[in-house]
């Protein structure tokens, strides 16, 4: 007695004549198909995004802080200042303030305070950062901090390009199989009584 064939198992699904020619798989769901376009299309962002991005993001960083770095520049200016007072030497390795005096280039004699390691004795010369109205200021920014900023920020731009990449297509997946279980329940629900049906005779 031969073995009886279900209609569903009666061989594999052959190609359309249209499917055959562009090489398409005619088991291919529609919702593949958006998949595989958005990934395509997720793939052209990160390829020209990403570069895009950090480039952008990178120079208007580093322009920026160049610009922050000749205004500093043009605004202060190193100064050769004596202690005042002796800072009293201990053990602790951390700087602690003291008082200082210098002259400026027009003659105008300033006082401040900064920070010196322990024991330095009185009269002993420092080199300190003054702004234009005479006061203690800090360094200012060098190109080489710009350009580590530039780095920085361009690096982050880059990440951020590929986080914003990676989040779309998990939503884009989720979208779409939460699509693909809706249409294999109303499929399965078809299709489940005919074949259950068969092993109840």
């Amino acid at each position: 007695m031969s073995a009886r064939i279900p209609p569903f198992a009666s061989g594999p699904l052959r190609p359309r004549k249209g499917d055959a020619r562009h090489g398409a798989n005619p088991l291919r769901r529609t919702s593949d198909r958006v998949e595989s376009w958005f990934r395509g299309v997720l793939m052209c962002v990160l390829v020209l995004g990403l570069p895009a991005a950090a480039l952008g993001a990178g120079l208007t960083a580093y322009e920026t802080s160049m610009r922050t770095v000749q205004a500093q520049a043009a605004q202060r200016h190193e100064v050769t200042a004596r202690l005042t007072s002796s800072v009293p030497g201990d053990d602790r390795a951390a700087k602690r303030p003291a008082r200082i005096r210098w002259t400026e280039p027009n003659g105008i004699a300033r006082t401040g305070t900064t920070l010196v390691e322990p024991g330095t004795p009185k009269g002993a010369t420092v080199r300190v950062w003054a702004n234009r109205d005479g006061a203690i200021a800090d360094a200012p920014m060098n190109p080489v901090a710009a350009q580590s900023n530039g780095w920085f920020v361009g690096a982050v731009a880059a990440l951020g390009v590929v986080a914003g990449v990676c989040a779309a297509r998990a939503a884009m997946r989720r979208a779409l199989d939460r699509r693909r279980y809706a249409q294999w329940d109303v499929e399965w629900n078809l299709v489940e009584p005919l074949w259950s049906g068969r092993f109840h005779r």
